[in-house]
């Protein structure tokens, strides 16, 4: 089935490219052009749980326009916001899966879904606390190609402030909150190294923004504005690496009309003179999920910013 091939292919590149910079290899975006990568063409792999308690994806190739190849629906839980999805083998190499976390009423979850070569994806969940009830947006971190290594959970919340949690054996443990969050409203991380994550913002006002948050626990959020507006349309955004000069694809998903739009960002640097981005358009696709990640793997790390 389409989703177990993509991951696949998804591990495949990021064992080799593990510890290799992603950016743009070249410049892109007139009509025609591509942006292509070490491995062939970049692209977006974006998944979504439904209202109707399925789950749907689509592989987007930088394209303008973009193309886009769907993968097939498959039964999962109903959910009310999800962190990205993330491609890994059993610790024996005999199984493939995906896994993530999601929200649901006031509790988290964590999903582990075999993929099977020949069946149906088989999802199974496990609920990892309660207490998520004020929390509108969550995204996770996952910088695991050499120590020291970590695994955060960020959470947007309703009081204005951005939350991050670090993984803890099967679940998590608090490590403080920054205030100063109040209008922001989709996030999802542009970059995971040693020393800091980021997330990729916007605002109910439009704006879009980077925010680096040092992995040192007293350190404050680096922030820094990318645009002063057009971005109010997104309720969710979907990030992957393209290329070897840290620049990233961005699709950002418009959820009044189920539409995804479909960007290449250089390495971000603040505002437009230091960061560029180019509009491929919309996806030719319908985004009709709850809300919308990317499925990446384990083995990658996104380095955007």
């Amino acid at each position: 089935m389409k989703l177990q091939r993509l991951a696949l292919v998804v591990a495949g590149v990021g064992l080799f490219a593990a510890s290799a910079a992603s950016g743009p290899a070249l410049a892109a975006g007139q009509p025609g052009h591509s942006a292509v990568g070490s491995f062939g063409p970049c692209f977006n792999s974006v998944v979504w749980p439904t209202a109707a308690n399925t789950a749907a994806g689509v592989d987007i190739t930088a394209h303008k326009p973009p193309r886009a190849t769907p993968y097939e629906l498959f039964n999962f839980f109903p959910t009310r916001y999800s962190a990205t999805w993330y491609t890994a083998w059993n610790a024996s190499g005999s199984q493939y899966y995906v896994y993530g976390l999601f929200l649901l009423g006031g509790n988290l979850y964590r999903h582990t879904t075999v993929l099977p070569e020949s069946f149906a994806p088989r999802p199974t969940v496990a609920k990892i606390g309660s207490g998520w009830t004020s929390f509108k947006a969550i995204a996770t971190s996952n910088y695991s190609i050499a120590p020291p290594r970590h695994a955060y959970l960020y959470g947007l919340n309703t009081n204005g402030s951005l939350y991050r949690y670090a993984q803890n054996g099967a679940g998590y443990r608090a490590l403080g909150s920054f205030a100063g969050f109040r209008g922001f409203k989709a996030m999802t991380v542009i970059s995971e190294t040693a020393t800091y994550d980021t997330l990729l913002m916007t605002t109910n006002a439009g704006a879009l923004y980077t925010i680096r948050i040092p992995v040192t626990a007293t350190a404050k959020p680096v922030v820094k504005l990318i645009r002063k507006s057009g971005w109010s349309a997104f309720e969710s955004l979907a990030v992957d690496g393209c290329g070897t000069r840290g620049g990233s694809l961005v699709v950002g998903v418009d959820h009044d009309t189920d539409s995804g739009y479909q960007y290449a960002f250089s390495k971000a640097n603040g505002t437009a003179t230091a960061t560029a981005i180019t509009s491929y358009g919309k996806v030719p696709a319908v985004f009709n999920g709850i809300n919308h990640v990317s499925y990446t793997s384990y083995y990658d790390q996104l380095v955007g910013e």
